[in-house]
Formats: C-alpha cells, structure tokens, sequence
C-alpha cells in the first residue's frame, strides 16, 4: 500500500473518531474515541512526518461533523490555445490558478478572485469542468481529503500582473508544460481538461 492510500485510511479513521467524539453518549465511548484520535495522531506522524503538535494544528478536533476540503482552479486558454498557469511560491512548480474554497464566496466568485489576485485578469468562469476526488489520481501522499473543481474560463482583460502570492504566470504549450505542483494538478488532469475544451466535449468529469 503507498503512502497516499494509507494517509487516506488514517484520516478516515481520525474522521471515525471525530464523529465519534462529537456523538458520544458517556465517558466510556469519549474515551475510546480520544485513544482512537490519538492512535490517528501517531499514525499520521509516522506517514506524514508532520509531527504530532503540527497535526494537531491543522486538525484540530471538529466542532461539526468532519467533511472533506474543496479545491476550485480555472483553466483558460489563450488564443492560439496555450494554458495559463501560476507558478506557486510555496514549492516553486506551476499549476493552474486557483485555491481553497473560501466561506462566503460561491466556487465561481472563489475563481473569479483567485485569477484576479495571482494572474491580474478579469475572468468568467463559463462552465465547470470536472470534479476530482484527489485519491483517485497519483496526486503526493497528503493529510487532506480534498475534491478538486476545475472551470473553463474566458478571459475578459488581457494583461497579465503577477500577484504578491505567485511567483511568475506564463501561457505554456500542452507539449511544453513546466514542472507542474502535483499536490494542485497533475498532468494528465491537464490534457483531460485541454482535451475535452478543444473537442467540445460538454460532459463534465466526475469521480
């Protein structure tokens, strides 16, 4: 089992205690559910090598019922159908624009704002694309349970301002992608995307 798989079963486990915790009844069940919680700590230390304060950071016990982190990127093509992407500050690699769904934004506004900040255009988000749960495809092992949704956006202005959060954006060739942010977007999901907007294919790909 790869080290994705397993990261995968853990935060379903840390989910199952989570929940547990949240419904328990009496001291007998919180108890169990804390040692379960605490074993998900351990466990996910090993896999991730995060260490146990820093996954208790960014997991802390849920106030509600635990559910999985949405992703939203936007795909748009230039003229002469070459793919804007962002280079990311965090790692140095491309991906398309895009982030965390963000509370009070629609996913629509959420890219909207997204291409604005890292790329400086003005965009319409005209159709969603596809959906994809991040365990179905070779994304790097991660803590996170995440479905990503991609758009196929249309440019309303055209001068690209890189923002404060990227550190370059380039339009690129489908033959001439750079090293791409394989936590954000993979390079088959790329072509899928690049595909299915050339063929005028308008089913939108779930997972």
């Amino acid at each position: 089992m790869n080290n994705s798989s397993l990261l995968t079963l853990i935060t379903q486990l840390r989910s199952v205690a989570d929940i547990g915790l949240l419904y328990a009844k009496n001291e007998y069940d919180v108890e169990r559910y804390t040692e379960l919680r605490h074993i998900s700590t351990q466990m996910l230390d090993e896999v991730s090598g995060y260490g146990g304060e820093t996954i208790n950071i960014l997991f802390p016990q849920a106030a509600d019922y635990p559910t999985a982190k949405v992703d939203v990127r936007g795909i748009l093509l230039s003229p002469d159908n070459k793919i804007l992407l962002a280079r990311e500050s965090t790692d140095g690699k491309w991906s398309l624009p895009g982030g965390w769904g963000d509370i009070g934004y629609s996913p629509k506004e959420v890219i909207i704002k997204e291409f604005q900040e890292e790329t400086g255009l003005d965009i319409i988000p005209e159709r969603l694309l596809a959906v994809f749960d991040k365990k179905m495809h070779p994304h790097p092992a991660q803590p996170f349970y995440v479905y990503k949704m991609v758009f196929y956006c249309k440019a309303l202005s055209f001068t690209l301002n890189k923002g404060f959060d990227v550190l370059d954006v380039q339009y690129f060739d489908i033959d001439q992608l750079p090293e791409l942010s394989e936590d954000r977007i993979l390079k088959s999901q790329i072509e899928l995307l690049y595909q299915n907007i050339l063929s005028g294919n308008m089913a939108v790909y779930v997972d």
